[in-house]
C-alpha cells in the first residue's frame, strides 16, 4: 500500500514538475556556489536579484563574489543547463519516434556531423570574415544540418516510406564514416591535438555569456517545435501504422521531429563539445519515473537534463581541483552504470512476464 501511495505521488503532473523544478533550482545553486571559492547561497540570491532588478549596492557585496557569480559561474549553470536541458528533450522525442530507448541525438549522426564540423575549423585553422569567434558553433550547426538531410535523403533512396529501421541503419553509418575521418583528422594534427580532443570530449568552461547568446534561439526554437508536435510523437511511439490511422501524417512529422532534433543537438555540440549519455539516460529515466506521455515526458526531461548536466559539470570542477576533467568523461562515467542498471531491469521484467504467461 505505501509502494502504491509513493507511486500515485509521483505520478501526480503537478508534482512532477515541482519535483524536477526543485532539482533544477537546487543544481543551479549548488553549481554557482561550490568551487574553488565557496560563495554562500544568501549572498549568490541576493546578486542575481540585484543584477536583474537594478538594486545591488556594491558596498554590501564583495566585488569578488560579485565577479565570480556573474562572470565565471553564472554563465557557465547557465550554458551547461542549456546543453543538458537540449540533449535532453532531443533524446526523448528521438526514442518516442524511433521507438527505441537506445536511440538519442547521436545515434542518427549529428553529433558526428557537429563535431567533424568543428574538427575541420580547428583543424584548419579557420576563421570567417566578420564572424571571428563565432566561426566555430557556426561550422557545427551548419554540419550537423548538412548530416540529417543526408541521413534522410540516403534512408529515403533505400526506402521511400523512411522505415524507423532504415533512418538508425542509415544514421550508425553516417555516425562511422565521419567518427573515421575525424580520427583521420586527429591523426593528421600536430599542435592542435590537445585543443581538438578537449574540445570532443566536451566542456563548458570558460565560454562566457556569449555562447549563451548562441545556443539559446535554438534551443527555445528546437523545443517550442517538439512540445508542439508531442501528440503526434505520442501516436508514433504506438508505431507508424497505427499513427497513420489515427491521421498523423507520418513522413512529414518524421521531418519535422528529426530537423528539431538536429537543431537542439547542432547547437548543444557546437557551444560545448560532445557530451554523451545525456540523450540517452535522462529520457529513459524520466520515462521511468513519469511516463511516456510526451506532453510531460519532453518538458520534464528539459528541468532534469538540465540539472544534471549542471552537477555533472560540477563534479568535473571539483573531482581533482583544481584541475578540471572533460564534463564528457562525468557524464560517461555515470550515464554507462546507470544505463546498464536499466537494461538490466528491463531484461528481468521481460523474463518475469514471459513466466507468469
Amino acid at each position: 500500500m505505501p509502494r502504491l501511495s509513493i507511486r500515485k505521488f509521483l505520478n501526480n503532473k503537478i508534482t512532477a514538475y515541482l519535483l524536477a523544478g526543485i532539482f533544477l533550482l537546487l543544481a543551479i545553486l549548488l553549481g554557482i556556489a561550490i568551487g574553488t571559492v565557496s560563495v554562500p547561497i544568501p549572498i549568490i540570491i541576493k546578486i542575481i536579484t540585484g543584477n536583474l532588478f537594478g538594486t545591488l549596492r556594491a558596498e554590501h557585496i564583495d566585488p569578488m563574489y560579485s565577479s565570480i557569480v556573474m562572470n565565471i559561474r553564472l554563465p557557465r549553470v547557465i550554458l551547461s543547463g542549456l546543453v543538458g536541458a537540449s540533449l535532453a528533450i532531443a533524446g526523448a522525442a528521438f526514442q518516442g519516434l524511433l521507438r527505441n530507448p537506445l536511440a538519442d541525438p547521436y545515434t542518427l549522426g549529428v553529433s558526428s556531423g557537429a563535431s567533424v564540423g568543428a574538427v575541420i575549423t580547428l583543424f584548419f585553422n579557420l576563421t570567417i570574415p566578420f564572424v571571428g569567434a563565432f566561426t566555430l558553433p557556426l561550422f557545427s550547426i551548419v554540419f550537423s544540418f548538412i548530416t540529417i538531410f543526408c541521413v534522410l535523403m540516403f534512408a529515403r533512396k533505400i526506402e521511400r516510406s523512411m522505415r524507423v529501421e532504415t533512418i538508425i541503419l542509415t544514421g550508425i553509418i553516417f555516425s562511422s564514416f565521419l567518427g573515421a575521418m575525424i580520427s583521420l583528422m586527429i591523426a593528421l594534427t600536430g599542435d592542435e591535438l590537445r585543443q581538438i580532443i578537449g574540445w570532443l570530449l566536451g566542456s563548458v568552461s570558460m565560454r562566457g555569456w556569449v555562447y549563451i547568446k548562441i545556443i539559446l534561439p535554438f534551443f527555445i526554437i528546437g523545443s517550442i517545435i517538439l512540445i508542439f508536435n508531442a501528440k503526434e510523437l505520442n501516436a508514433m511511439s504506438f508505431g507508424e501504422e497505427r499513427a497513420h490511422h489515427l491521421g498523423v501524417n507520418v513522413q512529414k512529422r518524421k521531418l519535422i521531429v528529426l530537423s528539431a532534433g538536429s537543431i537542439l543537438t547542432g547547437a548543444a555540440v557546437a557551444v560545448s563539445g560532445t557530451i554523451g549519455f545525456v540523450g540517452l539516460v535522462i529520457p529513459h529515466l524520466t520515462r521511468l519515473i513519469w511516463g511516456p506521455d510526451h506532453k510531460h515526458l519532453l518538458p520534464l526531461s528539459i528541468f532534469i537534463g538540465s540539472g544534471f548536466l549542471i552537477l555533472a559539470d560540477l563534479v568535473s570542477r571539483i573531482i581533482i581541483s583544481p584541475t578540471e576533467l572533460p564534463i564528457g568523461v562525468i557524464t560517461s562515467l555515470i550515464g554507462a552504470p546507470v544505463f546498464a542498471v536499466i537494461l538490466l531491469q528491463r531484461k528481468r521484467i521481460e523474463r518475469s512476464g514471459k513466466n507468469d504467461a
